[in-house]
């Protein structure tokens, strides 16, 4: 399950450097690599708690094992798609089977390990999630550059098929696949409940994913604040229905939990952070310094491995440690992205000391999303698991996506306005970026001070 889940944190950013090499291949227009990008982000996020309602259902084995086999042909029809409309429809539907896949993960870890058994298999889920953005835009790379036997940008996609393939066959002997039984099964689907979620949550990431490419017309303005009044309406109609005794999409009691407002908070940081860092990087990187698509892509592995390092072993660390990893990991990321930034700020490419701040932000990353992860579903009780999984799992995508909207567009604009001013002006561009992703790794830090004493 987690190799699945690995799959599909990857296949949001593996893309992103196989972008150029697909519009000169497909002779796509601006708006269709915008779709190629983004479609599989839009399905994903927009059917995520659909997808933990399903589990729930219909068994949590089997939903997984359902997605993952959509996933894997969709990935295999991306790979031999002959043109972009094409392959925006199969992007789609890959969304569509990661939205079934990953909810099930969280689930079947609240509902299979108890105590430190769980509290591991959190850190393992943790790292491979968080690990597969940096670690898609260092595939995507070396996919691309590679160009396996004439293929160009195919293989970002085919590489999917054989995992998926031997996954498909395992999973079989090691899937619970049976339906959900007795109390799961008898909760309802609240239809009205997905299709306002799902509205809102549409109306929120379109924009998000768009607006930057179109200049953040009017319509992407009107479709948040219809997302905005979307969410209230869902809220209110989600407490009307528990209170008559219904079974809402996502529980209130979930919402009222301890620890899981900061833990929201925490992880759509996190999140933005990461995705934000990714993003702004690359487009310097690549667009600024001239690197290809290897080269910039093999310089998120320190970020990496890391992050992936420190996940599953801050546990170990000691027990006076614990209470204060997370705001020390938001810590340590404000300065080690301020680090890059003052290091890249002259227009070079930061020298071997650079390795030091990308490495520092994959740690500070991974203390401060891990431990709130795991400390927001270690006391969930097994019969909420698919809410609360459905929920934290669309926080975090919902998270990359206000990353890459917020700090992209911020790094666009500050490009454009230095551009005929500064002698180099992508790399000032980055820092002033970096800058404000170091603030919101700050606010991160102070943040459980702030919502505790409301």
């Amino acid at each position: 399950m987690l190799a699945a889940l690995f799959m599909a944190a990857l296949d949001v950013f593996i893309v992103n450097v196989a972008a150029p090499t697909i519009g000169s291949e497909l002779h796509a227009s601006g708006a269709d690599l915008q779709l190629v990008v983004a479609g599989y982000t839009i399905t994903y996020s927009v059917l995520l708690i659909t997808g933990a309602r399903l589990g729930d259902r219909l068994g949590h084995g089997r939903v997984h094992f359902a997605g993952l086999a959509l996933f894997t042909a969709a990935s295999l029809a991306c790979g031999l798609a002959q043109g972009s409309t094409e392959l925006i429809a199969f992007r789609l539907v890959q969304g569509m089977g990661s939205a079934l896949m990953i909810p099930q993960v969280l689930s079947l870890i609240q509902r299979t390990f108890t105590g430190e058994a769980r509290a591991r298999a959190l850190g393992a889920y943790s790292a491979v999630l968080a690990v597969g953005a940096a670690a898609g835009q260092v595939a995507g790379g070396v996919l691309v550059s590679a160009d396996l036997f004439g293929t160009g940008w195919r293989p970002v996609f085919l590489v999917n098929v054989p995992v998926g393939a031997l996954l498909l066959v395992l999973g079989r002997r090691v899937l619970p696949l049976g339906r959900a039984g007795g109390r799961e099964r008898a909760r309802a689907l609240d239809l009205p409940g997905l299709v306002l979620l799902g509205a809102a949550v549409s109306l929120l990431t379109v924009p998000l994913v768009l607006g930057q490419e179109e200049d953040w017309p009017l319509w992407s303005w009107l479709s948040l604040a219809a997302a905005a009044v979307l969410f209230t309406l869902f809220r209110g109609y989600e407490s009307r229905l528990a209170r008559r005794g219904g079974a809402p999409l996502i529980s209130p009691r979930v919402l009222r939990h301890p620890g899981i407002a900061t833990a929201v908070f925490r992880i759509l940081a996190v999140m933005s952070v990461n995705a934000g860092f990714l993003f702004a990087l690359t487009l310097h990187v690549q667009g600024g310094l001239g690197y290809g698509a290897l080269r910039a892509g093999l310089g998120f592995a320190p970020t990496a491995v890391v992050f992936g390092a420190v996940s599953l072993t801050w546990r170990k660390w000691p027990a006076a440690w614990q209470r204060v990893l997370v705001p020390a990991g938001f810590a340590l990321t404000a300065v080690s992205v301020a680090f890059v930034g003052l290091a890249l700020h002259g227009g070079g490419g930061g020298g071997a000391v650079l390795y030091a701040g990308y490495a520092g932000t994959g740690a500070g990353l991974a203390l401060a999303f891990s431990p709130t992860l795991t400390g927001a579903l270690a006391t969930v009780r097994p019969q909420d698991a698919a809410d609360a999984s459905g929920l934290l799992a669309t926080v975090a995508q919902l998270g990359q996506l206000i990353g890459v909207a917020a700090f992209g567009t911020l790094f666009l604009n500050r490009l454009e306005s230095f551009g005929a001013v500064r002698s180099y002006p992508s790399a000032e561009a980055f820092s002033v970026c970096a800058w404000a992703l170091a603030g919101t790794a700050a606010a991160g830090a102070v943040s459980g001070l702030v919502l505790r004493r409301r």
